[in-house]
């Protein structure tokens, strides 16, 4: 405990012995489980991947849900505030590297290992005589042809999907700070809605892309990457938006102040990452 100018800091709350990194253990061995047995066929491994997964929700429920009533009773002080938020920070430099890693595969596809295979013209008339370096319509010799995804229509509807919740949700941070409850839960509110939007048009995006377009994993470079990175990012907003609906539904029992609502700030940090993300998405591999 450090004295500064006759001042002591809060005791750092220490939390008691929990069960539940056990119980995310065992989730975790009957997941690896059943995705083993599932990959070899065997009947059981379906049952023990379902079974991982219900164990890994009830962990999830229960320990975040230990954390919302150590947060209520008031029990975090400042120093605890400062490790969440760096907890955050951290892990959204995680997720802005992991990304970053798929936005380098697509830049070194783009631009260095097609355009090598069109400038190498003897490797090239040996090994695909037919090939044309134009991204993205790279395709292969076993690679059945795929018509491109556009920029126009559902993305850059999507788009708007996307900036738009991003606005609804600072009007909801906004309201907070000012302590309008009415408006945090109706800007939050939307915001959810918003982002389930953004979703079901992805989900019909895709159909539309695999049936009609018959633009797929096995569409060369483009296909690849372009499932990869939107995939990924679906699964981010998914993530997103379920975090979202759990601050709306404490919202509605009276949780965060303007002065405590960490929770729902990292909230909107992970939100904002995601928004961006898809800006850079957009212009990356729907437009350019």
């Amino acid at each position: 405990m450090n004295v500064e100018n006759g001042v002591h800091d809060a005791h750092y709350f220490v939390p008691s012995p929990s069960r539940w990194p056990v119980v995310g253990a065992v989730a975790l061995f009957f997941i690896g489980l059943g995705a083993a047995l599932s990959l070899n066929q065997v009947s059981f491994g379906t049952w023990s991947l379902l079974l991982g997964l219900a164990i890994l929700i009830w962990m999830l429920f229960g320990w975040f849900g230990d954390v919302v009533k150590e947060s209520t009773a008031q029990q975090y002080g400042q120093q605890v505030d400062y490790s969440f938020r760096w907890g955050m920070s951290w892990f959204i430099f995680s997720e802005v590297m992991f990304f970053a890693a798929f936005f380098g595969a697509l830049f070194y596809t783009r631009v260095i290992s097609v355009p090598e295979l069109g400038f190498f013209s003897d490797t090239q008339s040996l090994l695909w005589p037919a090939f044309k370096a134009d991204w993205p319509m790279a395709t292969g010799p076993k690679i059945a042809a795929y018509h491109v995804m556009g920029a126009m229509g559902l993305p850059a509807l999507n788009t708007g999907i996307l900036l738009t919740s991003g606005l609804t949700l600072t009007w909801a941070h906004w309201a907070l700070m000012q302590n309008k409850r009415q408006q945090l839960s109706l800007g939050l509110g939307i915001t959810v809605l918003l982002g389930s939007l953004f979703l079901c048009l992805q989900a019909y995006e895709y159909r539309h892309a695999w049936n009609e377009l018959h633009l797929t994993l096995a569409s060369g470079a483009y296909g690849a990457t372009f499932y990869m990175l939107t995939g990924f990012h679906g699964m981010h907003v998914l993530v997103g938006t379920i975090i979202l609906a759990v601050m709306w539904f404490r919202v509605q029992k009276g949780h965060f102040t303007p002065q405590a609502h960490f929770g729902f700030e990292a909230a909107i940090w992970y939100w904002h990452f995601v928004d961006v993300v898809w800006l850079l998405l957009f212009i990356l591999v729907y437009w350019l």
